[in-house]
């Protein structure tokens, strides 16, 4: 008897409509190919009107320049105000190694007119990324008294272009950690000792809300680039996927992890990022032209503070003014990228280091109960999470047909109280867990570029934020916006009220 070759089924598979989890990367690579980054004109050379530690990327260039201010003289000053804040003890862990001969270079080069781009610009490091010849620990009590081999691609790549690496700046443990640090102790907000910088990009985010370096890397994994931007109201970017590559740096998430830079401005990051990426910078894009701004209908508006909305509310008010259209967006599940984000996060997390789970005591809490729930997450569930991220990833950057940029509020409420782990919004107490990462992780999963930037402060005048997305390789556009919205405001050179011990 001839077998039949077709079937009765209630609903048909196609095998090749399978989503391949590598998609959402290679969608990326595109992006980064073409990737439109800003190359602002070098700064003229001006005298520094302002103390060394309140200086920027741009003002440094700019004194060094006009010959007012050496590289050696900048040093002395920032040294002192690390040796003499609050800020500088629990953010700096050490100085970078040969650091007095790179400002001697820089020195020589400025007196003999041959500067490189960033020539004496002095920059922290996260203690996950390495700094040749300097104790790199991953805030760990486990790696012991390690000094890195040599510079991870970020700073060498900075470094070439005459920046400087100045001091190893704290972070939680492996980057996925609570605030209390069990080697190095808890980085408080400068703005307000009862309250959390943000992490785990926490040094960093301290040390420029201290006004003790104007440039610092970060990496970003579920927001730690862009939490720590928010709750000490500097400008922090977390670029697209792989612009600026992962090697020599501790790895969290294969999959999320993000290496980006911090600093007081748009511009002073718009400065610097040519210099940390293998991509070469296009011609920077009509500052005048019309941008579709994307406002979002649902979850980044959610559980989010009254003076948030508020700030974010302004903020957009003042694009329209400027000449962009608000496109109303359509109501997006988010939650459900949220969510793959974190399963893909957490279960990375435990390939890494589920080995050491018998060490369990030498970790921070923290990190353990992040480990404990990466180690109950099934291979199939790890699996799925991936294929939706390619899906997720298809459908959101579809958005950027009829946008251009999207705008959504930063993070829910003002810096976190460290006695409670809590966050208050509308003056309810919400956990760390539900509120930090709510508006960051998403990008992560996404691998978008997204720049947070001050927008005001909230009901206890503590910064806010906002934050600016855009499709893979438009980080010049996010950059754009940002500098049009700071030269229009001053929240980003607000001060914390005290900088002293």
């Amino acid at each position: 008897m001839a077998m039949s070759l077709t079937v009765d089924a209630g609903s048909i598979l196609d095998p090749l409509q399978l989503e391949d989890p590598r998609e959402a990367d290679a969608r990326l690579e595109a992006g980064i190919t073409s990737a439109d980054l800003l190359q602002p004109a070098a700064p003229k050379p001006a005298p520094l009107r302002k103390a060394v530690r309140e200086a920027g990327v741009a003002d440094l260039l700019s004194a060094y320049g006009h010959g007012s201010l050496t590289p050696s003289t900048a040093l002395d000053a920032l040294k002192h105000a690390i040796a003499g804040t609050r800020a500088g003890a629990e953010a700096v862990l050490c100085f970078a190694a040969d650091l007095e001969t790179s400002v001697a270079e820089s020195d020589r080069r400025w007196r003999h007119k041959n500067p490189r781009p960033l020539e004496g610009v002095f920059f922290g490091v996260k203690d996950i990324i390495d700094v040749a010849d300097t104790l790199t620990t991953s805030g760990s009590r486990l790696t012991g008294n390690r000094i890195a081999p040599a510079d991870a691609d970020a700073v060498a790549r900075l470094r070439a272009a005459g920046a400087i690496p100045l001091a190893m700046l704290a972070t939680t443990e492996f980057a996925c950690g609570s605030p209390h640090n069990p080697r190095f102790g808890t980085v408080t907000n400068p703005w307000d000792a009862t309250r959390w910088t943000g992490g785990s990009s926490t040094g960093s985010g301290a040390a420029l809300a201290g006004r003790l370096m104007p440039l610092a890397l970060g990496t970003d994994t579920g927001g730690s680039i862009r939490v720590p931007s928010c709750w000490c109201g500097t400008t922090g970017l977390k670029p697209t996927r792989e612009l600026i590559s992962r090697q020599g740096v501790a790895p969290l998430s294969w999959t999320l992890d993000h290496v980006g830079p911090m600093a007081r401005s748009a511009e002073d990051i718009a400065i610097v990022l040519p210099h940390m990426t293998a991509v070469a910078p296009s011609t920077p894009p009509n500052g005048t032209r019309k941008l579709r701004l994307g406002v979002p209908a649902n979850w980044f508006t959610e559980s989010v503070d009254a003076h948030v909305i508020a700030n974010w509310t302004a903020a957009l008010a003042l694009f329209e003014a400027q000449g962009c259209e608000l496109v109303d967006l359509p109501g997006l599940d988010i939650q459900a990228i949220h969510e793959a984000g974190w399963t893909i996060l957490l279960s990375e997390l435990a390939a890494y280091h589920a080995c050491r789970i018998d060490e369990a005591d030498r970790f921070d809490a923290g990190l353990v109960a992040r480990l404990k729930q990466g180690m109950q997450i099934s291979a199939s569930a790890y699996g799925e999470a991936l294929r939706y991220r390619a899906t997720a990833q298809r459908n959101f950057v579809a958005l950027f047909h009829s946008v251009d940029l999207i705008v959504t509020p930063g993070l829910g409420g003002e810096a976190g109280f460290l006695d409670t782990l809590t966050v208050e919004i509308d003056e309810t107490a919400l956990p760390f867990q539900q509120v930090i990462s709510r508006n960051t992780m998403v990008f992560d999963c996404l691998g978008l570029p997204a720049l947070m930037l001050p927008s005001g402060v909230g009901r206890t005048g503590l910064p806010t934020g906002i934050q600016i997305i855009g499709p893979p390789g438009c980080d010049g556009l996010c950059l754009s916006l940002g500098i049009t919205f700071q030269s229009l405001t001053d929240h980003h050179r607000r001060t914390p009220p005290g900088l002293s011990p």
